[in-house]
């Protein structure tokens, strides 16, 4: 019998892709589930895949490759997509469409599939994946093919077939949630119409700021080589730091973001996204770059990010694009070391110191007290230089 590699989550969406492979293509399915952190039920994903009658079911724990290989990378660029959103899906899917296309190789798998929406992005982000590391794995992507056109009817077929439909706190069918140990995701029914405020019970990792301690919390991050090593001079695996973070930010109310995005295949949607250990580190890690980075290279930095963002966004991580522009970002992560000390409170987050062994900064050559390591007669000439530039095109 053909075998197909399904990425499964045990949820709605794949229990009902499962079901729908089985009838369609009368092929064994190999259920297969990437820990990344997300919130995992073993138990669950294990049941309700043996309900619908699987016999292979692959759970694998990929949350320290997750975050060492592919978040702190990203961290690394800084990247932002539209100035405000750190990517947290969308790191997410590269990893799990290499493993798939491995996993498929392995077994002998003809074809691989994946629960992405004939809307969204995450379907271009798998199935580029797929192309880079399986071009002769054939893709099947059910929401493009089938005949559900919504997820009115998704709930139809899953009654129909005795899945098990969940429901939100509210006891209604659930908004669509993505999560992994970066970020959790929230979209879809009222958030829909971006005149609806989102409503506090969809958040699933961060208290209200207005609920947060009313007391700071001082955290203190390590970094060597550009990597964060350490939470309050405690040094920690990539997984634990990052859920360390996560539980100072989250109960402090750092880390939310209501957004409306473009996405990649031309349409606009809205989303709530939660990255409380993430949002630590990126003003941590920009703020470890201000005094160990010259101005050259923090610059060319910025001018970088936007492109790079826009390339993991559009699921191009693993394209030679991207990776050239990894080398450039990461040539001079040999200087970034020392500790960055921040003050977080009701989701405001400071930095309140920077300590590092660089002399990148020099506390001489910026004092205000008189010093000879600052030449001053060299600004004069530095200033009509630039004057003679002004009318120039």
């Amino acid at each position: 019998m053909k075998k197909i590699v399904l990425a499964y989550s045990g949820g709605l969406d794949t229990s009902i892709i499962l079901r729908w492979l089985q009838e369609n293509y009368k092929a064994e399915v190999i259920a297969y589930t990437s820990d990344i952190g997300q919130v995992i039920d073993k138990k669950k994903i294990i049941r309700n895949a043996k309900r619908l009658g699987v016999k292979k079911i692959i759970i694998e724990d990929l949350k320290n490759v997750f975050v060492k290989d592919y978040v702190f990378p990203m961290l690394r660029s800084h990247a932002l997509y539209e100035g405000t959103y750190l990517l947290g899906t969308s790191i997410a899917r590269p990893l799990i469409a290499k493993r798939q296309i491995e996993i498929a190789k392995k077994f002998g798998a003809y074809a691989v599939s994946h629960g992405a929406t004939g809307k969204g992005n995450d379907q271009v982000r798998f199935e580029l994946g797929y192309a880079f590391f399986g071009k002769k794995i054939k893709v099947i992507a059910p929401w493009r093919e089938w005949r559900l056109a919504s997820r009115t009817d998704l709930i139809k077929y899953a009654r129909k077939n005795n899945i098990p439909i969940p429901s939100d706190k509210k006891g209604a069918p659930p908004f669509s949630v993505d999560d992994n140990l970066f970020h959790t995701s929230t979209e879809g029914k009222a958030l829909e119409d971006p005149k609806n405020s989102a409503p506090e019970f969809i958040f699933q990792r961060t208290v209200s700021p207005e609920k947060a301690p009313n007391k700071k919390t001082i955290v203190k991050i390590g970094f060597k080589n550009s990597e964060p090593i350490s939470v309050n001079g405690k040094k920690l695996s990539p997984a634990n730091l990052l859920e360390k973070l996560n539980q100072i930010a989250g109960r402090n109310g750092v880390g939310r973001v209501d957004l409306v995005e473009n996405r990649f295949i031309g349409i606009k949607s809205r989303g709530v996204y939660e990255t409380p250990g993430g949002t630590l580190l990126y003003i941590a890690h920009r703020g470890m770059e201000s005094v160990t980075l010259d101005k050259e290279t923090m610059h060319i930095k910025e001018r970088i990010m936007p492109v790079y963002a826009e390339l993991v966004y559009n699921g191009y991580w693993f394209s030679k694009k991207r990776l050239n522009l990894q080398k450039i970002i990461d040539k001079n992560k040999n200087k970034v070391n020392g500790t960055v000390s921040l003050k977080v409170y009701k989701g405001n987050v400071t930095i309140m110191s920077r300590k590092t062994s660089s002399n990148a900064y020099s506390m001489k050559k910026v004092s205000f007290e008189e010093n000879k390591s600052f030449n001053k007669a060299k600004v004069e000439k530095f200033i009509k230089y630039h004057s003679k530039q002004l009318n120039k095109s």
